[in-house]
């Protein structure tokens, strides 16, 4: 019998959105007993100072990608799932832009084979988005049945999906299958080559500039669609203002979805790409200060949903080029929590059960999951924070293999202490 007595955690309950310190016994990864004072416990049990900690349920990642198969000198599973508890998440959903893409049964079953072969699926719960497209190249629609009853997540691409008439008949496709679809909205020939938002700051840094309106046109297109045909989408990467609008206007008429932002649109704008440092080369790309203040209320109101990390490892070669030329996307797992409650919660901005819901609670429903729960009887899905501790941002002190990120080299303040995983 393995036990674990935490003393004195600040306990937070997203669903209940009550915050209190209490004593919580775990006994072989069974939540027994929440009590303010735990008097009696098994005698052999592990104790645990949590005074000053946060105890929340597990964080579960809306979309992110694995460098393995076809791009392990980025990441491979083994990096990628120490980083996911490294960061506190108990759940990752991997978008399907590996190589091969996962577009067909048998990617899912190599999946599933590699995490039992290294002894690996125990660190964090896998889940795997199936390719909407042939290669998840955004052209041609995959078997969309036959990898819905392979057991697959759902559907997404990596791409967004400029054929309005694919589009439309993914979504008649889709809607019987009860599985989750997700979308990123961005119309490329309205994006052009632009790496950064347009606005001032973009003419200021000489860049071309990406307009709002190749984010909002295709969203526009799709709400109309969503309406049309009544299928649940969840939208991905919501990075404007104008976008915030949108979903608003679209969830007060009723319609059957949800959004994401991911955590570096709503920690940084466009701004910050003052010093072009490439591993701000993002896509989509940072937005205006109006765009993040919009999606932070958003965030809080609850019209976006979750905020998603978008993990996406490149080697160090790969970015250290000018920014306009870096490959777009920077890793996250690992920081995502610390960096988002220093800025928020600890500023007093957002409640600590705002952020939780929005990083645990919301992605899980997103996914047509049912939440981690903390709650006596229910397995141990948690996540210990120390929201306290100092540490710096180095490859060594980073799970993953990649480091592309702007805060290499930096102190951050709060630490995952420790993740329970089902």
């Amino acid at each position: 019998m393995i036990s674990q007595l935490l003393r004195n955690v600040h306990l937070i309950d997203p669903i209940s959105a009550i915050g209190r310190n209490v004593d919580v016994l775990i006994v072989d990864g069974q939540i027994q007993t929440i009590d303010v004072q735990i008097q009696e416990f098994p005698t052999q049990a592990e104790v645990l100072d949590g005074t000053s900690m946060i105890l929340g349920p597990g964080l579960v990642d809306l979309y992110s990608h694995s460098g393995e198969p076809g791009y392990e000198h980025r990441e491979t599973l083994q990096t990628l799932l120490n980083a996911a508890v490294g960061g506190g998440y108990t759940r990752l959903a991997l978008l399907p832009d590996t190589a091969p893409a996962n577009d067909n049964p048998a990617s899912l079953e190599w999946f599933r084979a590699q995490l039992q072969s290294q002894a690996i699926a125990q660190k964090s719960s896998i889940f795997l988005w199936a390719a909407l497209t042939v290669g998840a190249e955004g052209q041609q629609m995959t078997e969309l049945g036959e990898m819905a009853e392979a057991g697959f997540l759902g559907f997404a691409d990596d791409k967004p999906i400029n054929s309005r008439l694919l589009l439309r008949r993914m979504l008649e496709y889709v809607q019987p299958l009860g599985k989750p679809i997700a979308l990123w909205c961005c119309d490329m020939e309205l994006r052009g080559n632009g790496v950064v938002r347009e606005g001032v700051e973009a003419v200021r840094l000489g860049l071309p500039g990406v307009a709002a309106a190749a984010e909002t046109a295709p969203l526009s297109t799709l709400l109309e669609l969503v309406e049309t045909i009544g299928t649940p989408v969840h939208v991905m990467r919501i990075s404007t203002a104008r976008g915030v609008e949108l979903i608003a206007q679209a969830k007060a008429r009723g319609l059957p979805i949800t959004a994401s932002t991911t955590w570096m649109h709503l920690l940084l704008d466009v701004r910050a790409v003052q010093g072009y440092d490439p591993n701000l080369r993002l896509e989509p790309p940072l937005g205006n200060p109006a765009d993040r203040v919009a999606l932070a209320r958003a965030v809080q109101d609850g019209v976006i949903d979750a905020i998603a990390v978008d993990h996406r490892p490149y080697t160090y070669e790969e970015k250290t080029v000018a920014f306009a030329e870096a490959p777009p996307g920077a890793i996250g797992l690992e920081l995502v929590l610390p960096l988002l409650w220093h800025r928020f919660v600890a500023s007093g901005e957002w409640t600590a059960e705002v952020l939780w819901r929005s990083l645990s609670t919301n992605p899980a429903r997103c996914l047509g999951q049912e939440p981690p729960r903390i709650e006596v009887g229910q397995t141990a899905e948690l996540t210990l924070f120390d929201p306290h501790q100092v540490w710096t941002v180095t490859p060594q002190t980073l799970q993953s293999r990649s480091y592309n990120t702007p805060w290499l080299g930096k102190e951050v303040v709060g630490k995952v202490v420790r993740v329970w995983v089902r």
